[in-house]
């Protein structure tokens, strides 16, 4: 990169998951001084059912942070209509405060709106963990945004081959692992006891319960919840609940929910931090339900996962998860057959994301990339 050449990076946040998941890059950024970073904030971030996650983002004190309300929960708003409020309101954003690249991460609708102005904008795209399968809708997301975005920040190689695969040029994807874990493999982590005492968590042995809706398979969410509340409750375990995401079929998920408000084996959350969700992952008895978390995060641990249904059922699978149906019987026999601890597996990175994020952006090379993209044929 030319000296003194300042670039211009946006990033853009849509949820408290992904913002744990870029946070180390912008941190590395934000402190460079051959950068200016600006966090685009909105989605669940606003919204105060899911515990108004932006105060979390202001607290990082990077230097220019705006909010933006897409959405709200006092009535159903399509993922469709979302997605077009994202889209006006960034688009006003970027022509206000322009920038050189956009950062944007995963599979979530806020990024898809991203990446679509971004290019629409002749912008630099810059896409976070592309490349990987999940097995729902989510699959069609991100890879229609790593179709839309001109650089590649991927998990592993696995990720870059299937990136490849579909078109995209080599010299334009760089293995830096999954952001993540730099947060997770850090000493900085507040301890157990904190945790506890901030969440107001009685329990000595827990249970980690995260659900979001599949909504290619809506019709039958009510009595795959039915199912899996019944083996939960019928295992005796204690359980910190936390809230879904907001897409379709979330209102499903929180009315199962409140028949468990009243049994005290249940903590019900509506968002939890990154770092304080991280050491209640890393010492709880393991992670129930079809989260990410508990393909990704949790093996990194080495902390025990059953994940119930189809919606992560093309991932990477480690010795550490139990794959299971919705089936009330499956799911309690899990439960009581789930081992205490299980290898640690460090596919998805080696805790130095955020340092390879900065080299990469600080070459001529990257930025010499052309704004008009290729198909590269194989």
């Amino acid at each position: 990169m030319e000296t003194g050449s300042l670039k211009r990076v946006l990033f853009l946040t849509g949820t408290r998951a992904d913002f744990g998941k870029i946070k180390p890059l912008i941190k590395n950024l934000d402190s460079n001084p051959d950068f200016e970073t600006q966090v685009f904030v909105t989605g669940m971030h606003l919204m105060k059912r899911y515990g108004s996650t932006a105060n979390e983002v202001i607290r990082s004190n990077f230097k220019n942070v705006f909010l933006y309300m897409n959405q709200d929960a006092t009535y159903h708003q399509s993922m469709d209509f979302t997605f077009a409020n994202t889209v006006n309101g960034l688009g006003r954003y970027i022509r206000e405060f322009p920038a050189d690249l956009m950062v944007i991460h995963g599979d979530r609708i806020e990024a898809m709106a991203g990446a679509l102005v971004g290019v629409l904008n002749n912008m630099r795209v810059a896409h976070i963990e592309g490349g990987e399968l999940s097995g729902t809708i989510d699959d069609s997301l991100r890879h229609a945004i790593s179709k839309l975005a001109h650089l590649h920040f991927v998990a592993n190689d696995e990720a870059r081959v299937r990136l490849i695969q579909m078109g995209e040029k080599p010299e334009s994807i760089y293995v830096i692992g999954s952001p993540d874990i730099d947060v997770m493999l850090s000493k900085a982590l507040p301890d157990i006891a904190e945790v506890k005492s901030h969440y107001e968590i009685n329990f000595d042995d827990y249970f980690i319960l995260l659900v979001h809706p599949v909504t290619t398979e809506i019709d039958s969410l009510e009595s795959n919840l039915e199912e899996l509340t019944q083996a939960i409750e019928a295992s005796g375990k204690n359980f910190v609940v936390i809230y879904p995401n907001n897409d379709l079929g979330a209102e499903t998920i929180f009315k199962a929910y409140q028949e468990l408000e009243e049994n005290p084996h249940f903590r019900i959350l509506p968002s939890v931090r990154f770092e304080y969700f991280l050491t209640l992952l890393k010492h709880s008895g393991g992670i129930v339900g079809n989260s990410s978390a508990g393909i990704r995060e949790a093996s990194v641990y080495g902390v025990p996962t059953i994940d119930v249904g189809t919606r992560q059922n093309r991932r990477l699978k480690h010795t550490s998860i139990v794959s299971v149906g919705w089936e009330r019987k499956a799911i309690l026999h899990a439960l009581q057959s789930l081992p205490k601890s299980t290898p640690v597996s460090l596919n998805f990175g080696s805790g130095d994301s955020a340092e390879q994020f900065l080299k990469a952006l600080q070459t001529d090379a990257l930025w010499q990339l052309p704004i008009q993209k290729e198909f590269c044929d194989l």
